[in-house]
């Protein structure tokens, strides 16, 4: 499947080069889109289109951090049935249920996913294709967007870590004010990591009815994209209910398909069986490693590991660190 992103990014993008005088027209001149074509609901757009948009409002603007103030003006609402859905739930722990469940009718170039452990959690966004030069732009908006979001859905300012993938871009420097966190680059997945209490806060718009009807809107829209599009992520929530101890025969009869047939259907999404438990088990001691009460030992038997030696190995392959040096890293204050 070709990957695609949601034009309403693109669409969003061009508005903001309003700020810099750039007109819509010059912005999207030669790209063979225009304002209309974007606005169409639920519209989408090639992920190599996406990155020129991105190219071409970098150099317009001047601005290579573009990607920050994007996700500063990021407002949920359009996102069509999902945004609906989303802001109407009755907490911030159901609106990220309705986030991650109906993230590939928007987009299948990333997809979302939420983990709690202890006293932590985090919502976790993978790469599903490369996202080339407009990498770091996508990223930082949305994981920007999401805090924007959770502050105006609860009323709240809402404080978490982010955790970027790629390596710190040099113009970061100028937005680390922003951050209601520590930002750390580098790092072994893109994710907002936060208290895993803020889960339950109410929403201020909580509308039992109209999520309802936007719920299901949702779900005809993600049936109709047929199974295939949503086996990762079937797979993945799998992995989350069953435990790391999933076997690739145990989950092709979750599926009701043969090994043979659950190994080709990962493999030419671009993934496998045992990809995702190791990212499972990746998150998870990320997340527990964050918690001061818990022993390198301790963590290591949890995911799995019943020697701490091939756990450590294992977290450097993950983060390029030891468990204690990350585990100080993110005990310490706010870093890149």
């Amino acid at each position: 499947m070709e990957p695609t992103f949601p034009a309403v990014h693109a669409l969003q993008l061009v508005e903001l080069l309003a700020r810099w005088s750039v007109p819509p027209e010059e912005a999207l001149d030669g790209l063979g889109l225009s304002v209309q074509s974007l606005s169409e609901p639920g519209a989408s757009i090639a992920l190599p289109l996406m990155e020129r948009v991105v190219a071409r409002a970098r150099d317009l603007s001047g601005e290579p951090g573009i990607g920050f103030h994007l996700g500063l003006q990021m407002r949920i609402a359009v996102h069509g049935d999902l945004g609906v859905a989303a802001m109407t739930a009755s907490t911030i722990r159901e609106a990220l249920e309705v986030a991650t469940r109906f993230a590939p009718t928007r987009t299948n170039a990333l997809s979302l996913s939420l983990r709690e452990l202890g006293d932590k959690a985090a919502l976790v966004v993978d790469e599903r294709a490369s996202l080339g030069s407009a990498r770091d732009v996508l990223l930082v908006s949305l994981l920007v967007g999401i805090w924007q979001i959770g502050n105006a859905l609860t009323g709240k300012e809402l404080q978490g870590d982010a955790d970027f993938a790629f390596d710190e871009p040099a113009y970061y420097s100028r937005f680390s004010g922003f951050s209601p966190g520590r930002v750390r680059f580098g790092q072994p997945t893109n994710q907002v990591v936060f208290d895993r209490a803020i889960l339950e806060l109410p929403l201020v718009m909580a509308d039992r009815a109209t999520q309802r009807v936007a719920r299901e809107q949702c779900e005809r829209a993600l049936d109709a994209l047929g199974q295939e599009a949503q086996l990762v992520q079937r797979v993945q929530a799998s992995i989350a209910a069953g435990g790391l101890e999933l076997t690739l025969e145990e989950m092709a009869k979750r599926l009701h398909l043969s090994e043979r047939t659950l190994k080709r259907r990962l493999s030419a999404l671009g993934t496998s069986f045992s990809e995702l438990i190791d990212a499972q088990r990746r998150e998870e001691a990320l997340l527990l490693m964050r918690s001061v009460d818990l022993s390198v030992e301790e963590v290591a038997r949890r995911v799995g590991y019943s020697d701490a030696a091939n756990f450590t190995r294992a977290f450097r392959r993950w983060t390029g660190l030891s468990p204690r040096a990350y585990r100080r890293s993110t005990s310490a204050g706010k870093s890149s």
